[in-house]
């Protein structure tokens, strides 16, 4: 099991054991784990002591963003981009965190992108309660996110420019990974704007006016996120089936050219064989310009298809 914890009094940060985080009384007691093993779960309930339904909360191995009131405190569970490579379906990390009074516990299973700019602004004396840093987690997960989701739709933005380019495969590739990235993040982000606002809403007096204002914002932020990445998701379904009928229709060019080719050559085909047989009685078979002749009508039989053909307009788009 490994952690840290940093407690704050009077604006001043320490870095301090887990053990000492739980006995000295400051203005933010932070203690954070970072694990999965079942070390965390002795210690939350041995040493912090904390209620069943907080310590299911806290390592339970599956979790969506939610906001739960606990008596005075909240149990608030949060998604941001981690440091490792996830799963396609599960693609952002989870923090999960239980505020009261003065003190602030978070167990994160996978590495946390946001936990480090956090812990700085703690040791730079920004963050002075809960409230704070509470709302310090919500905002850096909101500000990492934003350039990935503008990323993802400048990806299909180049996609679009690139749409009439005979590379569909190569097309069809970075729409999918688009949607599937859209797809998976907004699987997270609806529910983490409702968790914040529901936060924002709770009554307390370890939420201060400003920390209300700053939770808002950052869920005002991952509903416009999920907005766009409903967008994205919507235009990479609507090129992923133009880029299917480019494809049916370029087969269709090809599948075309080919019947030509094959409706010109089948009577040459017809003509070259009878006239190759091994039998006695083909007329002029001793000439000395028999071969030319049967050239030179092979010749006029391929350029009558072919005019056929064109004056049919087969080879317009």
């Amino acid at each position: 099991m490994s952690g840290f914890a940093y407690v704050v009094h009077q604006g001043q940060a320490r870095k301090v054991t887990l053990r000492d985080a739980l006995r000295e009384e400051a203005d933010l007691s932070w203690t954070h784990l970072t694990t999965n093993d079942a070390r965390a779960k002795a210690w939350l309930e041995g040493e912090a002591k904390l209620g069943p339904f907080v310590l299911e909360s806290l390592i339970a191995a599956e979790t969506r963003p939610r906001c739960d009131a606990v008596g005075d405190g909240a149990v608030i569970n949060l998604r941001g981009l981690s440091s490792e490579a996830l799963a396609t379906s599960d693609p952002l990390a989870s923090i999960r965190m239980y505020a009261h009074g003065g003190r602030v516990f978070s167990v994160t299973r996978k590495p946390l992108n946001a936990v480090d700019p956090v812990r700085k602004q703690v040791e730079a004396g920004e963050i002075l309660d809960p409230g704070d840093l509470i709302a310090a987690i919500a905002q850096a997960i909101t500000e990492e996110l934003d350039p990935v989701v503008a990323d993802l739709g400048d990806s299909l933005d180049d996609c679009e420019e690139q749409i009439a380019s005979r590379q569909i495969f190569d097309l069809r590739r970075g729409v999918n990974q688009a949607r599937v990235q859209a797809i998976g993040y907004r699987r997270f982000l609806n529910p983490q704007r409702a968790a914040l606002e529901r936060l924002a809403a709770l009554p307390g007096e370890w939420l201060r006016d400003d920390d209300r204002l700053h939770l808002n914002a950052a869920a005002d932020r991952a509903a416009r996120m999920a907005e766009e990445l409903e967008s994205i998701r919507e235009r990479a379904g609507l090129m992923h089936e133009t880029l299917t009928d480019l494809r049916a229709e370029q087969i269709d060019q090809r599948s075309l050219v080919i019947a030509v080719v094959a409706m010109v050559f089948l009577p040459l085909t017809f003509l070259t064989g009878l006239l190759g047989m091994n039998v006695e009685g083909i007329p002029y078979a001793h000439a000395a310009w028999a071969f030319w002749g049967v050239v030179a009508v092979c010749v006029v039989i391929a350029a009558a298809i072919s005019f056929f053909f064109v004056r049919r307009h087969w080879f317009e788009g």
